[in-house]
């Protein structure tokens, strides 16, 4: 029996790697990984590798045993088919009968285009019959602070999300909630929103900004439409743009507001707030 996680080596999948170690042996933990060369380090340290795809179901065949705990760590490849590969673990997930698939969603509220390949492969983990948990992942603060480096230099925030809040957390934050459902018990069948404690808006996150670099950054509202040409004309294809376009859009009408509690309850302790986040990017 071991702890899986798809997407080891990722932007989420190394933070809940690393956390589990802190939890369990190295040995009890599976890293499933499409670059083997990548996660070397992590072999070292004494956890299992596993090469596999998710665009080629073969590489699945077996990869799974009966009792495992598996983390289905969402797709990044939007736009691209992604229910199909994740269809390919849920069914190797299936055949070997494993004790629980967690699953990294998207918020129930979220209406944008994004969600629609994670309500597509909600639905299918739902028909296997496998035990479940659908983590709802909300938005991430390294949305913003990984790509802070057009705003410094225009010194304005740019978005079409109107005067709408987003509970973000930190990476590290929704990893620690999938350590605790992987580690703990009595998480079978389970649905848990997840999002940071403290919503913010734009023109708050435009005024932290302007308080830890001593520039005066403003916010800068546009219509969806302007934005999709902002981001295409920074080179990000249209499909992506729309996408993101559409996300701001949710966000102006309130859906990646999430006020359960489950993230902080799950990882106990308190999200990580923004301007952490904020002056943590600030010092790379």
């Amino acid at each position: 029996m071991s702890i899986v996680v798809t997407g080891a080596t990722g932007h989420l999948g190394h933070h809940v790697v690393e956390q589990l170690l802190e939890k369990v042996p190295a040995e009890g933990i599976t890293a499933v990984v499409r670059d083997k060369a990548k996660a070397a380090p992590l072999a070292e340290r004494g956890v299992k590798l596993a090469v596999a795809d998710y665009n080629a179901p073969e590489t699945f065949d077996g990869l799974f045993a009966a009792g495992d705990k598996v983390l289905l760590i969402s797709g990044s490849e939007i736009g691209k088919g992604r229910p199909a590969q994740h269809q390919v673990v849920i069914d190797a997930a299936k055949a070997a009968g494993v004790a629980l698939l967690a699953y990294t969603s998207a918020p129930g509220t979220l209406s944008a285009a994004l969600a629609d390949d994670h309500r597509a492969t909600e639905k299918a983990l739902l028909a296997s019959g496998l035990p479940y948990s659908l983590l709802r992942n909300g938005w991430y603060h390294e949305n913003y602070t990984e790509n802070l480096a057009p705003v410094l230099e225009h010194n304005a925030v740019v978005a079409a999300a109107g005067e709408g809040r987003v509970s973000s957390a930190a990476r590290a934050d929704y990893a620690a909630a999938a350590v605790a459902v992987l580690t703990g018990e009595g998480h079978e069948n389970t649905t848990y929103e997840l999002g940071g404690d403290e919503a913010w808006s734009f023109p708050e996150y435009a005024a932290e900004l302007s308080r830890q670099t001593g520039k005066e950054i403003a916010y800068s509202p546009v219509p969806a439409e302007t934005l999709i040409g902002i981001l295409t004309g920074a080179g990000l294809p249209e499909p992506f743009a729309a996408t993101l376009a559409g996300v701001d859009t949710s966000i102006s009408e309130g859906e990646l507001v999430v006020s359960t509690g489950d993230l902080s309850r799950l990882a106990g302790r308190p999200t990580t707030p923004l301007s952490e986040a904020i002056a943590a990017a600030l010092k790379d």
